[in-house]
């Protein structure tokens, strides 16, 4: 496996797994010993055929998917059975679903301001001024008052996003925020998804976007068959992939 190192060594990296496995109760070998190191600041990419892994890696980054070996440590604590831990890391990493998850009868605003009240304990004021400025940025403030089935797909994904920024975490995870969506809702997630980018955020990203990959990620990571294959730029990746798997992958996408 080609293992890329971002050239500012001096910086600790914010996610660290190493020789992550993980079984299904059915004997299913769904991580293979896979490791995986993520920059404060980096936009990581990861791809793959289906089945792969890819999804269920990034969910053992906040513990909703359990790994029966190797470490995960997010910002320096690592993921154990603890539930102190696991809670922390819970509060400092943001999640966006393929499904958007959003509570059908709350409407925008509540379900913005939900988690900032209930788990980081801020009042309501302070929480609705947060929300405000979230949905600001992701363009759907004039949506605030409206629940979830009043949106479109593109909509209540924006939405999705904003809900977990206003946690205010370091680490942005998105499991293939796009591929519920029809294609011309797509951009307006992704134009959200650079700008945080732009922003400084770190973000692994699991996604079959290519533009999105091309133009955003410092890094490109391809899964198969519960193994990480490669790991290197984006330039690399879709120009001169050091594996005959990455370049069969890459035929099957790129037309």
């Amino acid at each position: 496996m080609t293992q890329f190192d971002p050239s500012n060594s001096a910086t600790e990296p914010i996610i660290i797994a190493q020789n992550v496995e993980k079984w299904y109760g059915n004997g299913f070998h769904a991580l293979k010993g896979v490791s995986l190191k993520v920059y404060p600041g980096e936009v990581v990419v990861i791809m793959g055929p289906s089945g792969s892994g890819k999804s269920t890696f990034i969910r053992t980054f906040n513990a909703l998917e359990p790994f029966q070996k190797g470490t995960i440590t997010v910002d320096g604590i690592k993921l154990t059975h603890n539930l102190k831990n696991i809670d922390t890391i819970r509060s400092e990493v943001g999640m966006v679903f393929q499904q958007f998850n959003l509570f059908p009868h709350l409407t925008v605003m509540d379900n913005v301001t939900l988690g900032p009240i209930y788990v980081r304990g801020w009042n309501q004021k302070k929480s609705i001024e947060i929300a405000t400025q979230l949905l600001e940025r992701v363009g759907i403030l004039h949506q605030a008052k409206k629940y979830p089935n009043q949106l479109s797909g593109g909509q209540q994904q924006r939405v999705a996003i904003a809900r977990a920024l206003a946690m205010q975490p370091k680490i942005m995870l998105f499991d293939e925020p796009t591929s519920a969506l029809d294609p011309e809702m797509i951009k307006e997630v992704l134009d959200v998804m650079r700008g945080l980018a732009d922003s400084g955020m770190t973000m692994v990203c699991v996604t079959h976007e290519v533009g999105f990959a091309k133009e955003v990620a410092d890094r490109l990571v391809f899964m198969a068959d519960g193994l990480l294959i490669e790991d290197t730029t984006p330039d690399v990746f879709f120009n001169n992939p050091n594996h005959e798997r990455t370049k069969k992958f890459l035929s099957q996408i790129l037309h």
